[in-house]
C-alpha cells in the first residue's frame, strides 16, 4: 500500500508528514543528492497553517519566521492605498506566517526524518517516468549522479516534483515549457529595521514596475534588526523571450537597482535593502495553464506539478500544503487507491485553477495598475480615487477565490481529525 511521492520540496514534505500522520506507508525520492535550505521569503496563509499546526508544528514556526500582522498596498510614491490585519489580527483562529522557504522546507524534512526515520527519503533520484498496471504503479528513477536506473513499485505515484515535473510531462507530453508573460522578479534578504506596525507586507507600485517587501524573522532585541524580504519586479516584453529561468540565477543588482533608485520613503529605503543583501537572485515569472486532468490511473499531481502559479497572492506554498492534506484526507475516506486521486482532484483542481488566472490579471495586488491608471499614483485623498467599499470588495473577492475568508475557514471542519488512521486493507 506504499504511496511513493516524487519531490522533496514543501508539498512532497507535508504529504509524507500526512501519510506518516494517517499510517500510509510511504516513500519520498527527491532529486537534488542534499536537501538544503535554498530560496528566500514565502507567506503561509491561515488555511495552511492551520494545517501545519494539525502536523504538529505549531511550536515550531516562531523558530522560522514571523506572523504577519498588516498586508498594505501603497502607489509607486509610497502613498497608501489599502491597509487590512491579516492571520489573527484579522479575527482568524491561525496566523499567518512570514518565513524563509528554505528554512520551511527543512523543517518539514528534520520532522519527518525525526518521526519516520532517515530511510523514508531518498536523495539523487529523479524521476524519467511512470507506468500504470491493474494493481499497481511504477515509478521509473534515475541517479542523479551515477546514471543508475531502478523500477520502484507503489500503489499510487504522487508527483511533487515542481514546475518542470516528468510525472506532468508524461501525462502532458505536448505541452511546452512554462509560460512567461513579462515579468522577471528580483529577490534578495538582508538585515534591517522592520518597517510599519514591525510585521507588515507591502507591496509597492503598480502592473509593470513594483516591489514586495516583509520582515520574516522577529527582531533581535539588542539591534532591533530583522531579516527583511524583499523583491523587486519589472515587466518587458515577453515577445522577445527570456532564457535564464532559475531560482538559483545570481546576479548583481546594477541589472535592476537604478530603475528603484527613488524609491526610498520614510518608512521604508528600498534601494537601501537591495545594497545591502550577500545575494541577489533573478528569475522570471512563469506559470503554466490550468490542466483538465492531474491523473492518469495511478499517479496523480500535487503542488507546482499540478498547478504552477504566479507568485500572486501567497498562495505556493500554501497551495501546495492544501493539496498535501486534502489527499491524505481522501486517503482517509477511500482508502490508498485511485478513488481517492479521483476524489482530490475533483475537489481541488476547480479552486487551483481559478487561482491560477486570478493571479494572470486579478489578484490582490490589481488594485496598485487601477490607482496609477487613475490617477498616476499621487493623490491628496485616495477617497477621490477609489472609495474603500470598491477596494473592500476587491480583497474579499481574492480571498473566496483562495479559499482563505475568514468565516468560511474559522467555521470549517478539520480536514483530517486527531488521530484519524486510514485502514489498510
Amino acid at each position: 500500500m506504499t504511496v511513493l511521492i516524487i519531490g522533496g520540496g514543501i508539498g512532497g514534505l507535508a504529504l509524507a508528514l500526512t501519510c506518516h500522520q494517517i499510517g500510509v506507508p510511504f516513500k519520498v525520492f527527491e532529486a537534488s543528492r542534499t536537501i538544503q535550505p535554498l530560496g528566500v521569503g514565502i507567506n503561509i496563509q491561515p488555511n495552511a497553517v492551520r494545517e501545519l499546526y494539525a502536523l504538529g508544528l505549531e511550536n515550531a514556526l516562531p523558530n522560522i519566521g514571523v506572523k504577519t500582522r498588516e498586508y498594505g498596498m501603497f502607489s509607486r510614491h509610497g502613498l497608501e492605498i489599502w491597509t487590512e490585519p491579516r492571520g489573527e489580527w484579522a479575527g482568524y483562529k491561525w496566523p499567518q506566517y512570514s518565513v524563509h522557504r528554505g528554512e520551511l522546507q527543512m523543517l518539514l524534512y528534520n520532522t519527518l526524518v525525526e518521526r519516520a526515520g532517515a530511510d523514508c527519503v531518498e536523495t539523487g533520484w529523479r524521476c524519467s517516468g511512470f507506468e500504470n498496471t491493474e494493481e499497481s504503479a511504477n515509478a521509473h528513477l534515475v541517479n542523479s549522479a551515477t546514471g543508475e536506473k531502478r523500477i520502484e513499485n507503489a500503489s499510487l505515484i504522487i508527483g511533487a516534483d515542481g514546475i518542470h515535473s516528468a510525472v506532468r510531462h508524461q501525462m502532458h507530453p505536448d505541452e511546452g515549457p512554462p509560460i512567461w508573460g513579462g515579468a522577471v522578479l528580483w529577490r534578495g534578504t538582508a538585515r534591517g529595521k522592520p518597517f510599519r506596525i514591525g510585521a507588515s507586507m507591502a507591496l509597492i507600485g503598480h502592473g509593470t514596475q513594483r516591489i514586495v517587501a516583509y520582515p520574516i524573522s522577529e527582531a533581535d532585541p539588542d539591534t532591533g534588526f530583522a531579516t527583511i524580504n524583499w523583491i523587486t519586479e519589472l515587466t518587458y516584453d515577453p515577445g522577445a523571450g527570456w532564457n535564464k529561468e532559475d531560482w538559483n540565477r545570481e546576479v548583481d543588482a546594477s541589472e535592476f537597482l537604478p530603475m528603484f533608485k527613488d524609491w526610498s520613503y520614510d518608512w521604508v529605503d528600498i534601494p537601501a535593502l537591495v545594497t545591502q543583501s550577500d545575494r541577489v537572485y533573478e528569475y522570471p515569472m512563469v506559470d503554466r495553464d490550468p490542466l483538465e486532468c492531474w491523473t492518469q490511473g495511478r499517479v496523480s499531481l500535487i503542488g507546482d506539478a499540478a498547478h504552477a502559479t504566479y507568485p500572486v497572492g501567497s498562495n505556493g506554498a500554501t497551495q501546495a500544503i492544501m493539496d498535501a492534506r486534502k489527499l491524505g484526507r481522501a486517503f482517509f475516506d477511500h482508502g490508498v487507491n485511485p478513488s481517492a486521486l479521483k476524489a482530490y482532484e475533483d475537489e481541488m483542481r476547480p479552486p487551483t485553477t481559478r487561482v491560477t488566472l486570478a493571479n494572470r490579471g486579478s489578484g490582490p495586488d490589481a488594485v496598485l495598475q487601477m490607482i496609477e491608471d487613475r490617477c498616476g499614483g499621487m493623490f491628496d485623498r485616495l477617497e477621490d480615487v477609489a472609495s474603500h467599499e470598491e477596494l473592500s470588495a476587491h480583497a474579499a473577492q481574492y480571498k473566496s477565490i483562495a479559499g482563505t475568508a475568514i468565516e468560511a475557514l474559522n467555521n470549517s471542519p478539520d480536514i483530517i481529525a486527531d488521530g484519524a488512521k486510514v485502514r489498510l486493507v
